[in-house]
């Protein structure tokens, strides 16, 4: 068990997070008992709580065989959901009804010049540049979204509650965690000035009020960097690579063919790049983008879907068909030559993988293997102390609350019955879509 988790007194479960203590339900052998909010209200009826189970993803045979902790923790979920917004599941009842999201995920095939790699270790970007190739299934990332729930930000599997967290970033993708929130002035008077400080030029030349950075101009800016390059020039051909990683890689829009401008100033001074916190604004991006998958009428998906399959490979190790990859540092590298995904499979086939192996086949702690702990190098641990806490996480206007109390077995720790989430109000719905959303 994680240190961080501890039995205050006999039946009594109490964890710490980030430093503070939360005391859950009174826990006996199998038996969990809530008190207060945690109790069925006795207005509930049996029919409207199993609508609000089918709105979390479960079917009534993962309660009617499960433990009676899993019942009130089930209760306790479906209290959370919101009936007033329409969410994909609705189609998971329908066998024959399912959606394919579309993304765009285009990476540099290219190895970066290992004259310009120093910069990019400087602001913290080295370990993403071995990202060279990507091989993603819409299918199965479609059958997760469908287990997504905006109300916690956790998918609602079989075996119970579990999300992507800065665990997963931190060991997928090596990128910074524990630093200041990406965030700064979004908007430019001049935009062409801030690209011919930073990028040595400026692509639209006959558009003032330009908002974004084509991602075709900025793989032409790479691939011609000329060998005898000034060292001014390298660091403007470094600022572009980091540019196009943001935008095609770890925070792309779901239709976008440019990387959004607000990030380039940001990387003015490499050291003071390597300040902020991209891994959580990563991770922003990424839920903010399941929250908008959910629903029904939305057929693209944006965010790093190579880190929401990745983790998936890892956490569910039964989706992948081979499991022989030797296992390499960035861990997501395992899947980018031979995912060992079927290619014929579709939604409703992994809706069913899930169903039938996820209560007993979810890995909650696939890190902690010898094999991994090997590959992976002590700098990808910093701000491990973090990993565990209940935050909002940050990316500009983004905001989205990062609930890993909801999650603890993916840290090693009891499962108490969690606190109601924290909800952002309106301001949850802002993007960086449009000239009017740059503020």
């Amino acid at each position: 068990m994680n240190q961080n988790a501890r039995i205050l007194s006999p039946g009594r479960v109490t964890t710490r997070v980030a430093g503070v203590r939360c005391t859950g339900a009174r826990v006996s052998g199998a038996t969990c008992v809530g008190s207060g909010s945690e109790r069925t209200e006795a207005g509930h009826t049996r029919k409207v709580w199993l609508q609000r189970m089918n709105l979390l993803g479960f079917s009534v045979s993962d309660f009617r065989f499960g433990l009676r902790y899993d019942w009130a923790m089930g209760i306790a979920m479906a209290r959370l959901i919101r009936s007033d917004i329409r969410h994909i599941s609705d189609a998971a009842n329908n066998e024959d009804s399912f959606r394919v999201l579309r993304g765009q995920v285009s990476v540099l095939k290219i190895a970066p010049d290992a004259r310009f790699m120093p910069y990019l270790e400087l602001a913290g970007f080295a370990s993403v540049a071995l990202i060279r190739s990507s091989d993603l299934r819409f299918d199965l990332l479609s059958a997760l979204v469908e287990r997504w729930r905006p109300e916690t930000h956790t998918f609602h599997f079989p075996c119970g509650e579990c999300t992507v967290t800065l665990e997963d970033v931190a060991m997928q993708l090596g990128l910074p965690i524990d630093r200041s929130p990406v965030t700064r002035v979004s908007s430019f008077t001049d935009p062409a000035a801030v690209c011919y400080q930073l990028l040595g030029e400026s692509p639209e030349d006959g558009d003032k009020y330009f908002f974004g950075i084509k991602f075709t101009w900025l793989k032409a800016k790479i691939c011609g960097l000329s060998v005898t390059a000034t060292e001014g020039e390298l660091m403007c051909i470094a600022r572009a690579y980091i540019m196009h990683m943001i935008g095609v890689v770890l925070m792309p829009d779901a239709n976008g063919d440019s990387a959004h401008l607000s990030y380039l100033p940001l990387l003015a001074d490499f050291s003071t790049a390597r300040s902020y916190s991209w891994g959580s604004a990563v991770l922003a991006t990424l839920y903010r983008e399941l929250f908008r998958a959910t629903e029904p009428q939305v057929k693209d998906i944006g965010g790093c879907l190579i880190l929401l399959q990745s983790w998936a490979l890892y956490q569910m190790s039964f989706l992948a068909r081979i499991s022989h990859q030797p296992y390499l540092y960035l861990l997501q590298l395992r899947w980018t030559t031979c995912p060992g995904i079927e290619k014929s499979s579709d939604v409703p086939i992994y809706r069913l993988r899930i169903e039938q192996h996820a209560r007993e086949g979810f890995i909650w702690m696939p890190y902690r293997r010898p094999e991994i702990t090997n590959v992976v190098p002590s700098s990808a641990l910093v701000g491990s102390h973090i990993w565990c806490t209940n935050t909002p996480i940050i990316n500009f206007n983004v905001v989205e609350w990062y609930h890993d109390d909801r999650v603890l077995r993916q840290f090693g720790c009891i499962q108490p019955i969690p606190d109601p989430s924290c909800q952002l109000g309106d301001d949850h719905g802002l993007t960086k879509r449009g000239r009017v959303q740059l503020d």
